[in-house]
């Protein structure tokens, strides 16, 4: 009996669905108003335009590595071929961090909107995190949402893929007529003020702009299962980004020319109140837009399993994590322990509260800008160790474009150490960062004692030689042992 391959199933709706869906998501729904309170109207947009560049230079060292390089893992597969296996984990593991806060986020995000479409519902007193006291109905609602999340993808790509196309074109329905109908009824001088609490107000604006970008690099997850050719899956990953950029762009100018600052600083959810109000105070419009929200939470959650799932599947194959987390569902074909270990970490988010939105944001961006950093140094020193490899989506200008996406990286990640405006808050945002790279750090040693360097060397090298082409038409196995 043959073991079980993934599905090579996904074609350009799909693909363009999956990523874009990942990347809006629930943010832009319920923070929002908190990017225009907290640098200004025009210093949102400057922000996230800012945030968008890093994203899109990023992006291109992406495009190529992956239409290069289709395998399973994505990050994993890069920097191990540049750098070796502890970059590879390294990198691995801080965009698995990223995934996994993602998820969480939505799982928090969820119980919240149901405050907007439900008021008072949260009963049951539990505790109180950071000032806010978690009930049972609220973390329920959650919790409850979180395992339908992981029996969506516990049963196969198709599945995941179909759900997520009919909730992307929901959020692109709502979020159309948010924008379209704020830009007309709102003022230029409801966005007063433009720019607010100088360079520190747009520097915290801008280390969340990765976590609301996150997505697509959920593409090179699963290059395995796209079923186009090499050079189209650079092509949507640089597509999808750029929509992701004008969405953004778009909505923060919409919400900001309708509601003034009182109205924002008074607003439970300020894009659903934009809504109504762009439409004469209409709450069935403003329901419109929570409909939206929660496709983008469902679009955003089910991308985030598969980037998150198919990241530890590769790193368990190449005997970096426990092997059973690499073992694919003979019916479903789906890395389904991979995607069951997401799904506790997902069920337990809503237990933290509310607060949580903002720790997994800020520690969640900090892994994602770091594994953003070593694919842009992975993309130059495979230009340099590798000239001669087949690359269908090819950046013109040699390794200039990626020397850009490395200072732009690294740049937003000192935005986050301590001394910066906007650095990373003590205790909660650093002890998640301390203990997942505690727990990284342990499983790795263990997997590696107990399978083996040689054993990842060879399951690595097996891999790429499966994919991966010389301008002569040889494969890796020579220019592996040159390198």
């Amino acid at each position: 009996m043959n073991d079980p391959k993934f599905l090579k199933i996904l074609g350009n709706r799909d693909v363009l669905a999956l990523a874009f869906g990942a990347m809006i998501g629930w943010g832009w729904v319920v923070t929002t108003g908190i990017w225009i309170s907290g640098a200004g109207s025009l210093g949102a947009i400057l922000a996230f335009v800012i945030g968008g560049a890093l994203v899109i230079f990023v992006g291109l060292t992406y495009a190529e590595l992956a239409s290069s390089i289709p395998l399973a893992g994505g990050e994993h597969v890069y920097s191990y071929m540049a750098m070796g296996r502890g970059a590879s984990f390294i990198t691995t593991w801080a965009i698995i961090l990223g995934y996994v806060s993602v998820v969480a986020f939505e799982a928090v995000a969820l119980p919240t909107v149901f405050e907007y479409l439900i008021p008072n519902y949260s009963k049951g007193y539990l505790y109180t995190i950071a000032g806010w006291d978690v009930t049972i109905t609220w973390a329920g609602v959650g919790i409850l949402g979180s395992i339908l999340v992981t029996w969506i993808n516990y049963r196969g790509i198709k599945l995941t893929t179909s759900i997520t196309f009919i909730f992307t074109l929901l959020i692109i329905i709502a979020g159309v007529l948010l924008i379209t109908g704020s830009s007309i009824a709102g003022t230029t001088e409801n966005m007063s003020p433009f720019f607010d609490k100088g360079v520190g107000g747009l520097l915290t604006v801008l280390i969340m702009t990765p976590f609301m970008f996150v997505g697509f690099d959920v593409i090179p997850q699963a290059s395995e299962e796209i079923n186009l050719p090499q050079k189209r899956i650079g092509q949507l990953l640089i597509l999808s980004v750029i929509f992701a950029v004008v969405w953004y762009v778009a909505v923060i100018f919409g919400v900001s020319r309708v509601l003034t600052p009182a109205e924002m600083s008074e607003s439970n959810l300020v894009t659903a109140d934009a809504m109504a109000k762009a439409f004469g105070g209409s709450k069935m419009m403003a329901n419109v837009l929570i409909l939206g929200g929660i496709g983008g939470i469902i679009t955003s959650w089910i991308g985030f399993y598969v980037g998150g799932s198919r990241a530890i599947y590769a790193l368990a194959n190449a005997g970096m994590l426990p092997k059973f987390l690499g073992e694919l569902h003979p019916k479903y074909n789906t890395p389904h322990k991979a995607i069951i270990l997401i799904g506790v970490f997902s069920t337990l988010a809503p237990l933290m509260g509310r607060p949580a939105l903002v720790w997994l944001v800020d520690s969640g961006g900090l892994g994602l800008v770091v594994s953003w950093f070593m694919v842009a140094v992975s993309f130059i020193i495979l230009r340099k160790k590798h000239p001669a490899m087949v690359r269908p989506f090819r950046l013109p200008g040699g390794t200039i474009l990626g020397w850009i996406a490395v200072f732009m990286a690294l740049g937003i990640t000192i935005l986050y150490m301590p001394g910066m405006p906007s650095a990373l808050v003590w205790p909660y945002e650093w002890v998640i960062i301390f203990a997942w790279a505690v727990l990284g750090g342990i499983l790795y040693k263990v997997s590696v004692n107990q399978y083996g360097k040689q054993f990842s060397d060879e399951h690595m090298k097996a891999e790429l030689a499966r994919v991966v082409r010389y301008e002569d038409g040889s494969d890796i196995e020579p220019k592996y042992k040159d390198a």
